[in-house]
């Protein structure tokens, strides 16, 4: 199975900050994955010409299943996060992440029917301090709907905004989370046109097993987002 993580900055390219939502489009298409888990995905925003992104989305890889969380909500418009799925969705939850007065910020928590069985994973895009994205980690992982769902085999992705690397080490690893985007300096994903950041992550636990993970450094890909796009090929032990 593939899972790819992309920040899509709204359809708009990091280099030229032209809208133009046809590349992300493309590059997605390109890598022919099981899941994607996007961020930045707008509604009604006059900066991307009015468009329901989630929708165009999920019309352009239907069959594939839409589940979108927004966050943001302004006067006009807004944006969050979107999930589409090969195969259906047993389960699909909105938690909050919100911290104190800062950005409205989620997660999308769902549960796949795969071929080998039920697959839990989350769509995220943490905050930008530190102290904010501990506590969104924490909460999420206390949060009654993600601890009823622990039996499942679990994929942990998204922009994390993680620059210092430190949510794997202090928070995650302690609860059997491995990190399949190791060592960091691989997985600089943030500029695009000349990533120095590692922000895209994903942690797996319980019968996943990664069996390989990259960004992608193509030039259409530099082209569309601010964010590379991370790849994860994996399959469920035992299946």
């Amino acid at each position: 199975m593939r899972l790819v993580s992309y920040n899509i900055h709204k359809g708009i390219g990091g280099s030229d900050r032209r809208y133009r939502l046809e590349r992300i489009v493309d590059v997605l298409t390109a890598l022919d994955a099981d899941f994607l888990c996007l961020q930045e995905v707008t509604v009604d925003l006059p900066r991307t010409h009015g468009h329901d992104q989630a929708t165009l989305l999920g019309l352009h890889f239907a069959p594939m299943v839409a589940a979108f969380q927004q966050n943001v909500h302004w006067r006009v418009g807004g944006y969050g996060n979107l999930v589409l799925s090969r195969w259906p969705l047993q389960e699909r939850h909105r938690i909050a992440l919100q911290f104190g007065q800062k950005k409205p910020r989620g997660a999308q928590l769902l549960v796949a029917d795969t071929p080998d069985g039920p697959l839990r994973f989350t769509n995220w895009h943490l905050g930008l301090s530190e102290r904010e994205r501990h506590w969104q980690l924490q909460h999420l992982l206390a949060h009654p709907t993600f601890r009823d769902t622990d039996a499942h085999p679990t994929l942990l992705t998204g922009d994390s905004n993680d620059w210092r690397n430190t949510l794997g080490k202090k928070l995650l690893q302690p609860r059997g989370f491995t990190q399949a985007t190791s060592p960091p300096g691989r997985f600089r994903s943030f500029p695009a046109a000349l990533p120095v950041l590692s922000l895209d992550k994903v942690f797996h636990c319980g019968r996943v097993v990664v069996e390989a993970a990259h960004l992608v450094r193509t030039k259409a890909a530099r082209q569309a987002s601010d964010h590379l796009p991370l790849v994860v090929d994996f399959r469920l032990r035992g299946s």
